[in-house]
């Protein structure tokens, strides 16, 4: 089967594309953690980031991934582009489009975005996040991360936990680990729970409790506050109080499991200081996997049959 020639979500790719990509990955670790950490992988081609949306970890992350394949990165700041000016995403792209690169990765805050770009331009599309739809380099990051961690993917427990209606990370580690026959259970307060939970293939769990009880790993995830519209939400201490994750909740997990957080945290409402800095968090670990993956990406994306990915 022809691979994908953009990552979107994971419509068309099936678990052997995802492991390629892992182990890509793995390769692309060891490469982070040299002296000098820079393989001529991708020299000669042009990665354009595209971001609508603020961005910390993603952004940096895909800019680190880039230079170190030696790919030529341009970071288009929106807020000093054109799109000011009342430029459409249909101009901005065909401008870039005309620069020829080999990858856009793109944020932004409506969901369908990338695809809409992607049947308008000749070179690969890679979402970095749009809207409350997708967010696949985040589920690869994480499912690198469980990888490590854990020592296995397949017929995994995990919780995710929070805002799950308004969250993309959700949605693709979902669609993810079903990949690997995982049974995920995501539960937050009513208002802030998926409609469509039984299309996403998860258990909507009642309480916290129930969520993490027998769990290998658990995702937490911030309210986003920026998403809400009029959606009624309890006080943060009140939320902090029914959904937040201390060290004595934790102990309904299986001994070990693993906690995960996307990011940015919201120390003492979703997760308490001594869960997010204890023995169990990998959140730091997810950071740093964020950089190998995302090179595995776009090595898939732009790369032209190097045998070995990670090659000095």
């Amino acid at each position: 089967m022809t691979s994908p020639r953009h990552l979107l979500d994971f419509e068309g790719y099936g678990r052997d594309d995802v492991l390629s990509i892992l182990d890509a990955a793995e390769a692309f670790f060891e490469v982070s953690r040299r002296p000098v950490r820079k393989v001529p992988t991708l020299r000669g081609k042009t990665i354009i980031n595209l971001f609508y949306e603020n961005s910390t970890r993603t952004r940096t992350s895909f800019e680190l991934a880039g230079k170190r394949l030696s790919a030529d990165v341009v970071n288009m700041s929106v807020a000093a582009s054109s799109v000011k000016k009342g430029e459409t995403l249909s101009d901005t792209v065909r401008t870039l489009e005309a620069m020829q690169p080999d990858v856009i990765v793109m944020r932004h805050g409506a969901s369908g975005a990338p695809h809409f770009v992607a049947k308008r331009v000749r070179c690969a599309v890679v979402n970095a996040g749009d809207g409350t739809h997708a967010h696949p380099t985040q589920a690869l990051l994480d499912a690198f991360t469980i990888r490590r961690r854990v020592g296995r993917l397949d017929n995994l427990i995990v919780a995710i936990c929070g805002d799950i209606a308004h969250s993309r990370v959700a949605r693709s580690a979902a669609e993810l680990l079903a990949l690997f026959g995982a049974e995920v259970r995501v539960t937050g307060p009513r208002t802030l729970l998926p409609r469509d939970a039984a299309a996403l293939g998860v258990r909507v769990m009642p309480t916290l409790e129930s969520a993490l009880e027998g769990v290998d790993v658990v995702m937490m995830l911030r309210i986003q506050q920026e998403r809400l519209g009029g959606t009624r939400l309890p006080s943060l201490r009140e939320y902090s109080r029914t959904f937040g994750l201390n060290r004595e909740l934790l102990g309904l997990a299986k001994p070990g499991a693993l906690v995960m957080h996307p990011g940015p945290m919201n120390r003492g409402v979703e997760i308490s200081p001594e869960v997010a800095d204890g023995p169990s968090s990998a959140v730091l670990d997810q950071v740093e996997a964020g950089v190998a993956v995302r090179m595995a990406v776009l090595y898939r994306m732009a790369g032209e049959g190097a045998s070995n990915p990670a090659e000095a």
